[in-house]
């Protein structure tokens, strides 16, 4: 499964449908979690949205597809909730009924890409105040079809869009084979929200920590070392490289266990080694963590993504473990009351942040019967470097978003150069013999 943007999304042509559900007014008001609110705050907007695309090799009706979509719905309680701006008081969030509904088609011009047509549909529909704010849409193509699902991030996260199609999936199957699209509930990402207000406060020394990379941030988050260009927001970049595959995952994997760490580990000690020699300062990035602190939420739908920081300034491998293990920590406690002497998390010109998501590791699966499944990013403007490392059956490879200017080109581009050689050099070494 790869990830990629909207722009780089090679869809085939077809009729393409998205599916209108009945929406009811707002009813009661549920928790908005810290990072929902952060979101949701920085207003009505497109490209906030995340997605997932895969091709079904059996035609289907669409009845059967909204159907089973009803059903995903009304399995998890966040897909039945809508944010509003709120009066003085800020953004608030509300329950809703969704039902039945109805197809729309989406006529893609005369010489528009599939792509930009889709683009459109979700940047109009899947934005932080839309009802709801997700959407499913599926091309019908003569080869069978195509099935796109994205939501505002405010409802998902990368883990929840595998949950969506998975439970998807297992509600068309239920149509087929007679026993309807019903799926059980899952725990509501609000009991997540309200949960973690119980949770214990933060020690002291976690407390001194986030003190510690706020000031050496100068009240940021961390920055990538090295210059972007004109400090505003530009239209992205988005670079999508392999960088190992099978084999050579294996082999990198194999490395890290014989020096006793994991495989991240091995990236960030490439990534640690590469920032000392092209920027001459330690790997510094923000760190998504995941909140689905027991098992309970794994089945959930949801935002349970959580931010730290990675501080990484040796890259031997003992040293990168810990700096994993100290990120991980960091971010085990809500950042609400942590980051309140700050603001919150401040929205940093020109922020680093570095995701990892092996997908071998989830309890979620991709179902065998999605054909060539894509992550889906939006296409946005933006200052800042994301950096995500996926890792599944097929190997390792990254996806990279910064601004498209000369200065991130060169000055990326070099970087994301020297961390893939080095990690594909680090394959191919030999192993020491016990």
């Amino acid at each position: 499964m790869r990830l990629t943007s909207i722009a780089q999304l090679r869809l085939p042509f077809g009729r393409l449908y998205g599916y209108d559900v009945a929406v009811s007014s707002p009813a009661g008001a549920l928790p908005l979690s810290f990072d929902q609110r952060r979101h949701v705050g920085v207003g009505e907007r497109p490209g906030a949205w995340m997605g997932v695309s895969f091709r079904l090799a059996e035609t289907l009706s669409k009845d059967d597809l909204a159907a089973a979509w009803l059903a995903v719905i009304a399995r998890h309680g966040t897909l039945r909730s809508v944010v509003d701006p709120g009066d003085g008081d800020g953004p608030r969030l509300h329950q809703v009924h969704v039902g039945a509904g109805r197809w729309v088609e989406h006529p893609i011009g005369a010489g528009q890409a599939v792509e930009a047509a889709v683009r459109d549909v979700f940047d109009r529909r899947c934005t932080p105040f839309s009802t709801p704010s997700h959407r499913i849409c599926v091309l019908e193509t003569a080869a069978g079809p195509t099935v796109i699902v994205a939501a505002d991030h405010t409802h998902v996260d990368m883990w929840s869009m595998l949950v969506i199609v998975r439970d998807l999936v297992a509600a068309l199957r239920g149509t087929h084979d007679g026993a309807g699209p019903v799926l059980p509930p899952a725990p509501d990402f609000a009991e997540h929200t309200r949960a973690l207000t119980d949770r214990p406060a933060a020690p002291e020394d976690v407390r001194r920590r986030w003190a510690e990379i706020m000031h050496v941030g100068a009240g940021g988050m961390p920055v990538f070392p090295l210059p972007l260009g004109p400090s505003a927001p530009h239209p992205e970049r988005v670079e999508v490289r392999d960088v190992l595959g099978t084999a050579a995952c294996a082999a990198l994997a194999e490395s890290a266990r014989a020096a006793g760490v994991s495989t991240l580990t091995s990236a960030v000690s490439a990534m640690t080694a590469v920032t000392a020699e092209l920027a001459g300062s330690a790997l510094r990035a923000v760190f998504p963590v995941h909140s689905r602190h027991d098992d309970a939420w794994h089945d959930s739908v949801g935002w349970f993504i959580t931010n730290s920081v990675l501080e990484s300034g040796d890259p031997e491998p003992g040293a990168c473990a810990r700096a994993v293990k100290a990120a991980v920590r960091l971010g085990s406690y809500p950042l609400e009351e942590l980051l309140r002497p700050w603001g919150g998390m401040p929205a940093t010109p020109g922020m680093f942040a570095i995701s990892w998501l092996d997908l071998r590791r989830l309890p979620v699966r991709v179902p065998p019967e999605c054909l060539d499944m894509h992550y889906v990013g939006a296409s946005i403007a933006t200052d800042g470097v994301m950096l995500w490392f996926i890792l599944d059956e097929s190997g390792l490879h990254l996806r990279c978003r910064y601004p498209d200017t000369h200065e991130a080109r060169a000055n990326v581009g070099a970087w994301l150069d020297a961390v893939v050689l080095r990690l594909q050099a680090s394959a191919r070494a030999p192993q020491p013999q016990p």
